[in-house]
């Protein structure tokens, strides 16, 4: 019998009731370490094994197992599973290239399956990937081997994607989708403008880096980084009211990772406004999802902080806010 996005949506509802609360976090930060840490999760059902990596792990192959099982079309979620087969792809380039181990670094699940993209990158015969990545991948594997120049590689392969997600949330007919990428993308050319900067980028990178967006004028965004450099690129982005962009920058000048944060906080409450608060369609599924990959990304910011003793309240001001 066929799913229907009723069935779905009530199961959905009832499988958020069991996500973390802002009452687990506080929980966690009174921990004393990584073990601590394990056993709770363990004892909320959240995952198993015996280092975090691995409840993570756990976790975040239950819950595809769990939407799979419940979405009445999995196809909607191919432009979440792209960015695993884009870090693949880069994973494989630079292990090929360098000679170094790398399979254990693969992310799944994923579009391409790791066997086929492997067969892909050694023979460099990318017609195994989706059609809008061929050419990029091709491209960034000619890169790497003629100049070694990562950076511009992995460039190459990043504007692909999101240009690919920009096309995703267009064709979605989904509010959320739209709006969700649209930011996504905005702040990944504003991150990567800016990181240019910092390296000494020149004009041909930042043409191949950086891609067209609503609210991004790519054209002087390039004529700023190139004439004004970064503090130039920080007063220009400082004065962007698009996707709250002034404000992102206010916290970027306190600290990198305050940018992040902001930019995460940012996409998290944009699935709760919208997702969390819809009684139709996809978007509670797809609220759910996101939902999740930030509980992980919040647990691992809580190890990393108990491994090195950081005083709890360090580790609240990088928390990012919670689906729940």
């Amino acid at each position: 019998m066929a799913l229907s996005y009723e069935f779905s949506i009530g199961s959905v509802r009832a499988k958020e009731n069991s996500m973390l609360t802002d009452a687990d976090v506080e929980q966690m930060l009174a921990l004393s370490g990584e073990n601590e840490l394990v056993r709770f999760l363990k004892d909320k059902g959240y995952g198993d094994g015996s280092t975090i990596d691995e409840v993570i792990e756990s976790n975040a192959g239950k819950m595809w197992k769990y939407i799979k099982s419940i979405a009445p079309d999995f196809d909607l979620f191919t432009p979440f599973l792209l960015q695993n087969d884009v870090h693949n792809l880069k994973t494989v380039l630079k292990g090929v290239m360098s000679d170094r181990k790398y399979k254990e670094l693969l992310a799944e699940p994923c579009i391409v399956k790791p066997e086929d993209m492997i067969k892909a990158v050694e023979n460099r015969r990318f017609n195994v990937l989706p059609e809008w990545l061929r050419s990029p991948a091709d491209k960034a594997y000619e890169l790497l081997a003629e100049t070694k120049d990562s950076r511009l590689s992995d460039a190459y392969i990043d504007k692909a994607v999101l240009t690919q997600l920009l096309e995703y949330g267009k064709s979605s007919r989904s509010v959320f989708m739209k709006e969700y990428f649209d930011t996504l993308v905005f702040y990944a050319n504003v991150k990567t403008a800016l990181r240019g900067t910092l390296t000494g980028a020149g004009k041909y990178f930042f043409e191949n880096a950086l891609c067209d967006c609503e609210g991004f004028d790519k054209a002087q965004v390039i004529k700023t980084a190139l004439q004004g450099g970064h503090e130039g690129l920080e007063k220009y982005f400082g004065k962007l009211t698009a996707y709250d962009c002034s404000r992102a920058m206010d916290e970027y000048k306190k600290s990198a990772p305050g940018f992040e944060k902001f930019v995460d906080n940012k996409l998290i409450r944009l699935a709760r406004q919208i997702c969390r608060l819809s009684s139709e369609g996809a978007e509670p599924l797809l609220g759910y999802y996101i939902g999740c990959e930030y509980e992980r990304k919040l647990i691992s910011i809580v190890s990393s902080g108990l491994k090195t003793n950081t005083p709890p309240d360090k580790i609240r001001e990088r928390l990012r806010e919670i689906y729940g």
